[in-house]
């Protein structure tokens, strides 16, 4: 049996949460680290304010000491416990809070007269003295060499007895803790806050609608930014769906026809005997050819768009040449071209899109058409000009969307599919070029433009 993390987790699929609980273990970490750090310098200070005070209240006392005369103990307010002690353990003189037994049991060496200690007597009240050996040469004076040592000291503050110091501080930082928990909380889930806005949305759209867009909050931050760019991806999609179903619609339209006409080919010839079935077949046939010859172009196009096409070295000029030759039919073609304009492509697609751009003008020029190969600065121009009626601004663009075909393009040619020029375009724009139709004195000028290849 496995054993999820998100058994023991049940926030694990939470940003917020995991966020929040790495936020809470640093927050706690760092609060210990403080904490700790805190109680020490606390308690150092404290006890080196206290051990201060002891040190000079039993420094001044021991100097008042003179030849054959001990003066009275010289207590404080914040040092109310001194004593004098000899070397038996036995009270000499003391203040009036200091009682009759000795503070400490500590006894300094002449190396280091002095010592702070806490004395924790047992079911009695901690004190923090100072234990100080009285110097040899006083001793000498007063009590022939025997050691005396006096204890200045005070009862331990109330925020060193036990661990309240620690109890007080750990308090704190653990509310500290707490409270940057909190606020990482509430700050992630305002962050987070527009995404599910989104998530929501998102989940919203659907193929059937995709005119519905995500909240877009306001600012420039990484939030705003993937809402605005899923915005953009959601029009792009609409765009293209929609392009995509009147593509469809389209695509069925132009295949009903000769499917219409077709069909009632071959149901005269059921129907009535008497014709004669090698002529209904005969007759069926054109209506065949249109059906096959828009599909073969639907299915480059389809083939164009989803397919990667080959890479070639193609001189555009020797290119333009060939495909001009080959034009002897017709409207006479004159070639221009210039050395060396090369790039990098399909040699077969290329062919094809100065092929039809020359059908297109040869059926539509008077007498004439030209064509032409040039370097322009860092690309490769191929130019096709007519001197025809040429094409009204209005249809410079509409006549390169598919199946679209004017009024002189149905009577020139009455089977064509209207792929051509879309078909055209999509080669060109398959390699990082482009295709249209620029003003001229004359005809229709039609201007493919690609990247010249210079090295």
């Amino acid at each position: 049996m496995s054993i999820r993390p998100a058994m023991f987790l049940p926030f694990s699929h939470s940003i917020q949460a995991r966020v929040t609980l790495t936020v809470a273990a640093v927050s706690v970490l760092v609060a210990a680290v403080i904490a700790a750090a805190l109680c020490l310098l606390l308690r150092h200070r404290i006890e080196s304010e206290i051990f201060k005070e002891t040190r000079h209240v039993a420094t001044e006392w021991m100097g008042l000491m003179e030849r054959g005369e001990v003066p009275p103990p010289m207590p404080t307010a914040r040092v109310p416990l001194v004593q004098l002690v000899d070397s038996r353990g036995r009270v000499v003189t003391a203040g009036p809070m200091a009682g009759d037994r000795p503070l400490s049991t500590v006894r300094p060496t002449e190396k280091e007269h002095f010592r702070d200690v806490t004395e924790c007597p047992e079911d009695e009240r901690c004190i923090m003295l100072t234990a100080s050996r009285v110097p040899s040469l006083r001793s000498w004076e007063l009590w022939q060499g025997e050691p005396h040592f006096v204890y200045a000291g005070t009862d331990q503050p109330p925020a060193l007895r036990g661990q309240r110091l620690e109890l007080l501080v750990g308090a704190g930082a653990a509310l500290l803790a707490a409270l940057w928990t909190l606020t990482t909380w509430r700050s992630t889930g305002r962050v987070l806050l527009p995404i599910n806005a989104i998530r929501q949305r998102m989940s919203e759209i659907t193929a059937n609608d995709l005119s519905l867009r995500v909240p877009q909050p306001p600012g420039r931050d990484e939030v705003a930014q993937l809402a605005r760019a899923a915005n953009q991806t959601l029009s792009r999609l609409e765009c293209a769906v929609r392009r995509q179903r009147e593509f469809a619609a389209i695509v069925s339209h132009e295949l009903k026809s000769p499917l219409t006409g077709l069909r009632t080919r071959l149901e005269e010839a059921l129907l009535y005997p008497e014709i004669d079935a090698r002529e209904a077949i005969a007759r069926a046939l054109p209506a065949a050819d249109r059906m096959q010859l828009i599909i073969d172009e639907l299915l480059a196009f389809a083939r164009l768009r989803n397919t990667p096409c080959s890479s070639e070295l193609v001189d555009l000029g020797e290119l333009v040449q060939a495909e001009a030759a080959a034009r002897t039919m017709d409207v006479p073609v004159r070639a221009r071209t210039e050395p060396d304009v090369r790039v990098r492509g399909n040699r077969v697609q290329l062919a094809s899109i100065v092929t039809n751009l020359l059908v297109n003008a040869q059926r539509h020029a008077n007498g004439q058409v030209d064509v032409s190969a040039e370097r322009a600065g860092a690309q490769a121009l191929v130019v096709v000009l007519d001197d025809g009626d040429g094409v009204d601004e209005v249809d410079r663009e509409r006549i390169f969307e598919p199946f679209t075909r004017l009024e002189a393009g149905r009577r020139l040619d009455p089977t064509g599919s209207g792929l051509g020029l879309a078909l055209c375009r999509a080669i060109a724009v398959a390699h990082q070029g482009s295709l249209c139709v620029e003003d001229s004195p004359r005809g229709a000028r039609f201007v493919l433009r690609l990247p010249l290849l210079t090295n």
